[in-house]
């Protein structure tokens, strides 16, 4: 298969999330491949920042800001985004961090809530619009993240809320991708253990476990989903749909 094929020349993505972490791990690799970035989050020194760093690779790039737990905020963000230019690659990666920070000591109940606006009606809702446009287009690609135990189960509180929110966005994308073939590819990464902001900070437990459940005996970086990120969007994956992939080192 030749290089180009992995090459994203011109073409505009977006990353929801983008600022740190995952997101901004897959905005700078979609940009090293040749695209054009818009950064979205909700810090905007954050996200003029990853912008910077784009426009170091000579790339475009654009910062939005907005709460996706907010409707009308989706909403917005997507014709806001269509009325400058169609989309090509679409990527569906923010999420409530209830690990860390503040959010790590709310109630079970706030937790679910917030990860359900954000993660499940944020992903449903951005896909469909953005889908419906891609599909009048007759292109695009919509990528979502999932998690790799969403299917066997993990043991408490943690493991239930994400098994239910990340699920749910693993079987919406395999009927997404469904309704919109075959002029729009949707496919789902489902990270394992990826060190993130949680994952520089969690106890020497999880550290050990995080590792121990991998065959590879170590955590995933966030470049490890940027990389599938970029070869889904590619059309090196052109025959790939409707798919959940799972980036875990495989797991015991």
């Amino acid at each position: 298969m030749p290089d180009s094929d992995y090459r994203l020349e011109g073409r505009w993505a977006v990353v929801t999330g983008s600022t740190r972490g995952i997101g901004k791990a897959i905005a700078l690799e979609l940009a090293s491949a040749g695209a054009n970035v818009v950064v979205h989050g909700r810090d905007q020194a954050a996200a003029n920042k990853v912008c910077t760093a784009l426009r170091e690779l000579k790339r475009e790039s654009q910062a939005v800001v907005t709460d996706l737990a907010d409707a009308a905020g989706r909403r917005e963000l997507v014709d806001q985004l269509w009325r400058e230019r169609p989309i090509d690659i679409w990527v569906n990666n923010a999420g409530v961090d209830v690990l860390t920070g503040a959010a790590a000591d709310w109630p079970f109940d706030e937790k679910l809530q917030r990860l359900w606006e954000v993660d499940v009606l944020g992903t449903v809702e951005l896909s469909r619009a953005v889908g419906a446009r891609m599909q009048e287009r007759g292109q695009g690609t919509i990528i979502n993240i999932g998690w790799d135990q969403a299917e066997t189960g993990m043991a408490g509180d943690s493991g239930e809320m994400f098994a239910v929110i990340k699920g749910g966005i693993m079987n919406f994308t395999r009927s997404l991708a469904k309704s919109l073939a075959p002029a729009v590819r949707v496919n789902c990464i489902a990270p394992g253990w990826i060190r993130t902001a949680w994952g520089y900070e969690a106890s020497e437990y999880w550290q050990e476990r995080a590792k121990g459940e991998s065959l590879l005996g170590r955590w995933g970086e966030a470049e490890a989903i940027a990389h599938m990120a970029r070869f889904l969007a590619s059309d090196a994956a052109s025959f790939v749909n409707g798919q959940t992939i799972a980036v875990n080192g495989g797991r015991h």
